[in-house]
């Protein structure tokens, strides 16, 4: 209890500095050292304050105990009673430190006054922070004020406009109406002993203004257009298509329900669930699946029927289904992966993806082939395999794995990293060939011009000048100008010739594609980033496929699919062939001079190890940085090569241009 009123005389002295600092009377600044002296030594008021202290605590203590015992239970003030315990140790071992404190203070002057000097400069420190907070809110609370005053001009400013406004526009209103009241007398005057019947309420209304004539011609039409539907046989017309457009019932037990043992193309017209009228085409086995189909889709269907000519017209988007871009499938592949986990059903999820796609109608028509293709009974994967192109094959295959192992989801985002990787590449590609290509493209613009237009000039100025002799050099410029100028058309129509027959046979023909690439592959520059992207693309699909546990045989039935290389083709097969005779996969690349010794001991040390997907996972992000290095090389080299050969081509014309200029000099100085 004595050193809890010591520690209370303690706090009461260094309680002072905000005392003072809100009072602010001179020598505070002492006040301190007075107090800490008079708690030091009046031991005669510490006893008196114990003593006194002790009585209240005790008559306080049984008092609240007495009061208590009335209303708390057994549990209750057992639980009181160990929390007075806790709190007197607490205070018990605050006493002991705070009279280890004293003692160590009485003992040591030194300490004592390097406590008093600590708490001077706090004391100083704190009066500084203080003087210095009240001045910034002093200043903040007159910006406040200012900014406050401002807002209330304003606002006072803008309603004193406002009620002139309002005020104007009554008076307006006022003489107006006085005005047509005037009037209205006026006329009423005049018709008195007349028989005419005179209407109050429309002479009060303002005539309409007659429309001019550039309005009427605007409108001519949308006059035209209403007359049209608004006639007696347009409306005659739309009733009786109103009247036939009434639910279609279809028989389930006769023709309607015979199911064709192919696909047919039926064309329907129904209404919408926003209550639109529309008419579409669907592929499926008879019309009642066409009916349910629709019907499970919110339409309402009105008619459904198929011939030669509606196959004959829809033959071409049936057969050849619009191929889905790259970023649409990531964006696909993403999307249902998140409803997916979301705990949304599949069919639902494509209906919500159809939604999404309705701007591309040829999207829409394969989420809807989708969604009924699920509703036959049909695997995810073999209605994916059911599109034609619009799906890669890659993509079927490895959700057939999923579907069997229960991670579709996570096979989704998978796929979507994947092609999400695989687009990013071509992208690289794409930009940095695309300066190249506009610089070579504007090289032979400039150069085509200057051939054309600027050479035949200079050639018709030194044809007139007889005597002058023109070099060589000068003349073969100027006849491949001639030549260029009077058959231009042909030159291109045989180049464009040129590049379709290219095209065509690449396209067509096996044996020259495979010349073409493997030429492309030996070149110098060009031949590395086309074996790196080729290895990326094989090593990352053959790791992506093992992972999710897809037979070798198989995977690599899909990669030979996949690459459009013939010479990867042909390593592929032969994996196929080493496979069904009971060898090695890395038999098959081993000593070959289109995949790299490091990607093929890669190969043999997977297979070794039992590792393989995780180490054609590791050789494909190694040949990818190696790709992407090649093509920043390729860039850095084409562009200043573009750059040095325009500038050399147009200086070589310049030059011929020029020379026979300083024969011409030379001979009129001759002739002087």
């Amino acid at each position: 209890m004595v050193a809890g009123i010591i520690q209370g005389r303690l706090e009461g002295v260094f309680k002072v500095k905000q005392d003072d600092f809100k009072k602010k009377k001179k020598g505070s600044f002492f006040k301190p050292f007075v107090y800490l002296i008079k708690g030091v030594l009046s031991p005669l008021l510490l006893v008196m304050d114990y003593n006194e202290n002790k009585r209240l605590d005790e008559v306080g203590d049984h008092h609240e105990e007495g009061k208590k015992k009335k209303v708390l239970s057994p549990k209750e003030e057992k639980r009181r009673r160990a929390k007075l315990e806790a709190k007197r140790k607490k205070k018990e071992k605050e006493q002991e430190k705070m009279q280890q404190k004293i003692a160590s203070l009485s003992k040591d002057p030194i300490k004592q006054q390097k406590l008093i000097e600590k708490e001077a400069r706090k004391l100083k420190v704190a009066r500084e922070n203080l003087e210095k907070q009240e001045k910034e809110r002093l200043e903040r609370q007159r910006k406040i004020e200012q900014i406050h005053a401002k807002q209330l001009r304003k606002e006072e400013e803008l309603y004193q406009r406002e009620k002139a406004k309002l005020e104007a526009k009554q008076r307006k209103e006022e003489l107006a109406k006085q005005k047509r009241e005037a009037k209205i007398r006026k006329k009423q005057k005049e018709s008195k002993g007349k028989d005419v019947y005179y209407n109050q309420e429309l002479a009060s209304q303002k005539p309409k203004k007659k429309e001019s004539i550039f309005t009427k011609i605007n409108n001519l039409p949308t006059t035209i257009g209403n007359a049209f539907k608004n006639n007696i046989f347009s409306k005659n017309a739309r009733n009786k298509r109103d009247i036939n457009r009434q639910a279609l019932l279809l028989d389930f037990d006769g023709d309607d329900a015979k199911r064709s043992d192919i696909k047919l193309v039926y064309e329907y017209e129904a209404k919408s669930p926003e209550g639109k009228f529309v008419k579409g085409h669907f592929e499926a086995f008879s019309r009642v699946e066409v009916h349910s189909f629709l019907l499970s889709e919110g339409y309402e269907v009105y008619k459904i029927h198929t011939n030669k000519w509606i196959a004959l017209k829809y033959a071409r988007s049936a057969s050849n289904k619009k191929k889905i871009k790259n970023k649409d499938l990531i964006f696909f592949l993403t999307q249902l992966s998140t409803y997916l986990k979301a705990g949304i059903t599949l069919s639902e999820s494509l209906k919500i993806l159809a939604r999404q796609f309705s701007k591309t109608k040829a999207y829409e028509n394969i989420f809807k082939s989708l969604n009924y293709e699920l509703s036959t009974g049909e695997s995810f994967s073999s209605a994916l395999s059911k599109q034609g192109n619009a799906f890669p094959k890659l993509l079927a295959n490895m959700l057939r794995t999923a579907e069997m192992t229960g991670s579709l989801p996570e096979v989704l985002d998978d796929m979507a990293a994947y092609y999400t990787e695989m687009e990013e590449s071509r992208r690289q590609m794409v930009t940095a060939m695309m300066y190249p290509s506009i610089v070579g493209i504007f090289a032979i613009g400039v150069i085509t011009f200057i051939m054309v237009y600027v050479v035949p000039q200079f050639a018709d100025i030194y044809g007139s000048m007889e005597g002058t002799e023109i070099p060589a050099f000068t003349q073969a410029v100027m006849w491949f100008s001639d030549f260029l100028k009077h058959n231009l058309l042909w030159i291109l129509l045989v180049v464009m010739s040129i590049v379709f027959l290219i095209y065509l046979l690449y396209k067509k023909n096996k044996s020259f594609r495979t010349l073409a690439q493997l030429i492309a592959m030996k070149l110098p520059v060009f031949g590395n980033t086309i074996i790196y992207s080729e290895v990326t693309t094989f090593t990352k699909t053959f790791g992506s496929l093992l992972s999710h546990n897809v037979p070798i045989v198989e995977c690599m039935d899909i990669l030979n699919k996949i690459t459009n290389n013939e010479i990867y083709k042909r390593l592929i097969l032969d994996v196929i062939a080493n496979l069904s005779k009971g060898g090695k996969i890395s038999d098959a690349f081993e000593n070959h001079w289109a995949f790299p010794i490091p990607a093929y001991e890669m190969i043999v040390t997977g297979e070794k190890t039992g590792e393989l997907s995780e180490m054609m996972t590791k050789v494909s992000l190694y040949y990818q940085d190696l790709q992407k290095n090649a093509v920043a090389r390729i860039k850095t080299f084409i562009e200043p090569a573009l750059t040095v050969f325009l500038a050399l081509v147009t200086g070589l014309i310049v030059l011929a241009i020029v020379i026979p200029m300083f024969n011409m000099y030379t001979a009129v100085q001759n002739m002087s």
